[in-house]
């Protein structure tokens, strides 16, 4: 019996405010926070509330047939706790259904796993402790930052205790394998290994509303056919991985999105071989039809899938190895406000701004700044007094109990 597996990303960075070498210095407010805020509240009118109450509506209509997962991750749980605290109780009642699953991931959305492994220990221990307090749920699934991938991130997670760990079902990584199976990990025996049918979900994600595909308009009828086509063929499991924002955000209500949403899992269930489980469901019920050899990172970004993204220029590896840097001052000074700036100034966006390529499209979509120069400066500057402050709570006894005056830190 193929299975349908959802997963969606949530996630909304802490945005910087326009920060120059003047307010270094002077002005530790380094977050847009009037930004933040509006993107938020937007965003989980548009997107996250009415999303919700679809699948609840999906989950209670099919008695419980129809299942999801999501990570959340930790700066999108800071905002909605401050901005929609209404948005968590939606979440917190789809995971009562028992037919939702929360993933585990880095609290911060970084890309700690490449630079630090204490600190990539610490963010994912910080991110399952979150997610049990709210949900209920010990995540039993890993799914780091931007589905960066390889071995040792594998083997990594098989060691955290981790039944199986998601990665993008990259062409260059598969050659003539399918993306519709289990794998195992290579070097691992344990850990189970997720791959995103990542061309099935860039039609929902990226080409649902595109007027110039020649699948559109795209309906719920075609795209279950496609998919019981796809899971007959051959396979046990299609991933459809995407970003929750697809719903409303990227793709407008008046696109269709919720009612193709809505339609959806009927036509997918009326075929009797298919059902949705959930990525630790999956993980349960099919035994890896091989090993899979990944040495090198692969990523769900841009059509490299690479880490081009984020560190793929001087400007993005001079910024995240000077934050880095900063690890073990931070981590000896034991202050919470430090840590916790320093962790949000590790979100992966904020290098993602920097990116120089040419299928820039949808790095223009995310970007606030007019250049990755800009991008890059702003974020330095930042950095510099973040580094500025920490020298000046050294030399002043910055010790256990330290802290700082209220509100001086983002």
């Amino acid at each position: 019996m193929p299975s349908v597996c959802f997963y969606f990303q949530v996630h909304q960075p802490y945005r910087l405010r326009r920060y120059t070498f003047f307010d270094m210095g002077q002005n530790h407010f380094y977050e847009d926070n009037d930004s933040n805020r509006e993107i938020l509240r937007k965003v989980a009118q548009k997107c996250y509330l009415p999303m919700n109450q679809l699948l609840m509506e999906q989950i209670e209509e099919s008695k419980g047939r129809f299942k999801a997962a999501f990570s959340l991750t930790g700066t999108v749980l800071d905002q909605l706790e401050a901005w929609a605290p209404e948005v968590i109780e939606s979440f917190q009642a789809l995971a009562a259904t028992g037919c939702v699953e929360f993933l585990s991931e880095t609290d911060a959305h970084s890309l700690a796993f490449l630079y630090s492994a204490e600190e990539f220990r610490g963010q994912v221990a910080q991110h399952d402790a979150r997610i049990e307090e709210l949900f209920g749920q010990k995540p039993q699934v890993f799914r780091n930052t931007e589905l960066i991938y390889s071995n040792d991130l594998a083997k990594c997670a098989e060691d955290m205790g981790y039944k199986a760990v998601l990665a993008e079902g990259a062409d260059h990584i598969l050659g003539w394998r399918s993306p519709n199976y289990v794998y195992q990990p290579a070097s691992c025996s344990k850990i189970k290994l997720l791959l995103k049918n990542y061309r099935l979900s860039d039609d929902i994600a990226f080409r649902f509303s595109n007027k110039q595909w020649p699948e559109f308009p795209l309906t719920a009828e075609k795209f279950a056919a496609w998919v019981h086509e796809a899971g007959m063929a051959a396979g046990d499991v299609l991933n459809l991985f995407m970003d929750y924002e697809t719903f409303g955000e990227h793709h407008g209500e008046s696109t269709g999105i919720f009612q193709f949403m809505k339609a959806l899992p009927d036509c997918v269930l009326n075929h009797p071989d298919f059902d949705f489980r959930t990525p630790s469901e999956v993980a349960d019920s099919y035994a890896p039809v091989a090993s899979l050899d990944i040495p090198h990172y692969v990523s769900w970004a841009d059509a490299a899938r690479d880490l081009s993204a984020w560190v793929g220029n001087d400007l993005q590896n001079d910024a995240i190895e000077a934050a880095y840097r900063l690890e073990p001052r931070v981590k000896a000074l034991h202050n919470a406000d430090m840590l916790r700036t320093w962790r949000r100034l590790q979100t992966s966006d904020h290098f993602y701004y920097m990116c120089i390529r040419s299928d820039d499209a949808v790095h223009k979509y995310f970007n606030p700044y007019g250049s990755p120069y800009n991008a890059y400066i702003n974020y330095m500057n930042v950095l510099g007094d973040f580094e500025l402050t920490l020298q000046k709570m050294e030399e002043e006894g910055g010790k256990p109990g330290w802290q700082p005056a209220p509100g001086s830190l983002a």
